[in-house]
């Protein structure tokens, strides 16, 4: 971890960006596991030190009037009748559930930004660090991370907190890609930081 790497916690928020039964259920049960647990130390530790934490959902509305037949990925999901709002499949894992206080932002898109009020949510309350992770590396974090930058936000990705289908999509992005506009780091590296706040 960089030296650099600080956190302000009057300017910082915590993104957990689409860690739904539905999509946890895609990845294998060993990976899932190790998901999870960092997933739950960033989230504890964020608010212990009274960072915001903010969920990232995808769902659909019953009948899916929001997917496109021109949308390949969301079309295949309308196929599958899956992340239908009020479903078990579209809600966050038991093991990350939000907390009192902590704020649920539903999308209609791949990126965090994209038909949502998270931009305002944001700046209402002053934050311009996001630390983010989710599934998946190629879709949501991806997606988010490019908007963010463009949108001057300073950002951090845990790179363990995050999965991806493929693996060496994974690595490319958090290892070659994201480092150029985000500070890549670990759940470790994480919270040793938050011990200097």
């Amino acid at each position: 971890m960089s030296d650099a790497i600080t956190f302000d916690k009057d300017q910082t928020a915590v993104l957990i960006m689409d860690y739904q039964n539905e999509i946890m259920n895609m990845l294998p049960e060993s990976h899932r596991q190790s998901l999870l647990e960092h997933a739950e130390a960033v989230l504890s530790q964020a608010r212990e030190n009274g960072l915001p934490v903010i969920y990232i959902a995808v769902r659909f509305r019953k009948g899916y009037p929001e997917v496109s037949p021109k949308n390949k990925s969301f079309s295949s999901l309308k196929e599958a009748n899956r992340l239908i709002e009020g479903t078990a499949g579209a809600e966050i894992h038991s093991q990350v559930a939000p907390q009192d206080g902590d704020v649920v932002v539903t999308k209609r898109r791949v990126g965090a930004f994209s038909t949502t009020d998270l931009d305002v949510v944001l700046r209402s309350q002053g934050i311009s660090h996001l630390v983010l992770f989710g599934i998946a590396t190629s879709g949501v974090v991806l997606s988010t991370v490019r908007w963010a930058a463009d949108m001057d936000y300073k950002l951090t990705v845990i790179a363990d907190a995050c999965a991806d289908h493929d693996e060496e999509v994974h690595h490319v992005l958090t290892e070659k890609v994201f480092p150029r506009q985000a500070d890549v780091i670990r759940t470790a590296d994480f919270l040793k930081a938050l011990n200097f706040i």
